[in-house]
């Protein structure tokens, strides 16, 4: 199985996982990079190599190096979820696929237009109360409490590439979806923040929902919310989330540990006194939700944990 994962198109591949390329230049095509936020693409894939390189970390490789760092998984976990993929109607086995010379276009909603599946693009089927025993697991593997996902996510049936799959769903406030499994990571149109409104004056923002629902998590017995709440769902939206974000006395950055997470903090601090960063609550790691998970882990619990509410 190894070798044959070697073998699979990494442009078909990528667009399974709902990322498109921005730009291509004869054998080599250009991503936003799935493994960050950016702006710019700087992820390439050289077609005839099948190989890719991510210019913003200075990573790159085949398609296994790619999965283990996407899915942050190890190499067994992989190939177990590539193995899924053997009768997918797309041939992920097949180099140089002709399904990808259709141009790049955004998902879309069921009830918003009608198109051809073969323009890659993530239908939202139906959304439901949480009840997949996968989707459980995967909460719990995260460390999020069931009741707590309840309040915020739901159950999502979505197509893509005439195949049906069943992820959690984080909506937004234009009604798109953040998409995640175990094995998928995407989202549907269209792309948007997630604000929640307590009628506050200070306000957390959280680049992605799980840090979120970690941080509910931690406080779950505040019954009533001391703040507002922005999920930005995408760091891309942080800019023009500035004049909302400064309406509050005092602004509380949770955003991720990493070179483009602590990029847009420290320009925020900039800009105002109003911002505190609050990444010094998990400085060891890259978010919240990875240290949720290490400080509960049995060789932590002899190590400072975050039992406090912030």
């Amino acid at each position: 199985m190894s070798l044959e994962a070697k073998q699979i198109d990494l442009v078909d591949y990528l667009a399974a996982l709902g990322h498109r390329p921005q730009k291509i230049r004869n054998k080599d095509y250009w991503y936003l990079s799935p493994l960050r936020e950016e702006k710019t693409p700087s992820f390439k894939v050289n077609r005839s190599l099948n190989a890719w390189y991510d210019h913003g970390i200075g990573k790159g490789g085949n398609l296994i190096d790619f999965g283990i760092l996407y899915f942050n998984c190890t190499v067994s976990d992989l190939l177990q979820h590539l193995s899924q993929y053997q009768s997918t109607p797309i041939s992920f086995f097949h180099q140089h696929s002709p399904a990808h010379n259709l141009p790049a276009t955004a998902p879309f909603f069921a009830d918003e237009k009608k198109e051809t599946l073969s323009e890659g693009k993530i239908i939202v089927l139906e959304a439901r109360p949480l009840a997949e025993i996968s989707l459980l697991k995967y909460l719990k593997k995260r460390h999020i409490p069931v009741d707590i996902a309840e309040k915020f996510c739901k159950e999502i049936d979505f197509l893509l590439y005439g195949k049906t799959r069943t992820v959690i769903g984080f909506q937004n406030n234009a009604g798109g979806y953040e998409l995640r499994s175990a094995d998928f990571k995407g989202s549907s149109s269209p792309k948007e923040v997630t604000f929640f409104d307590h009628n506050k004056e200070e306000l957390k923002v959280f680049e992605g929902f799980f840090n979120f629902l970690s941080h509910q998590a931690i406080n779950k017995q505040e019954i009533d919310p001391l703040t507002n709440f922005l999920v930005l769902n995408s760091l891309s939206f942080f800019l023009n989330q500035r004049e909302r974000m400064e309406q509050y006395q005092q602004i509380h950055l949770f955003l991720d540990r990493d070179s483009a997470g602590m990029k847009f903090t420290q320009q925020a601090l900039q800009w105002s006194k109003k911002y505190i960063d609050q990444s010094h609550v998990y400085k060891k790691y890259k978010d919240l939700n990875e240290c949720l998970i290490k400080q509960q882990e049995p060789r932590h619990k002899q190590s400072h944990r975050i039992g406090r509410r912030f």
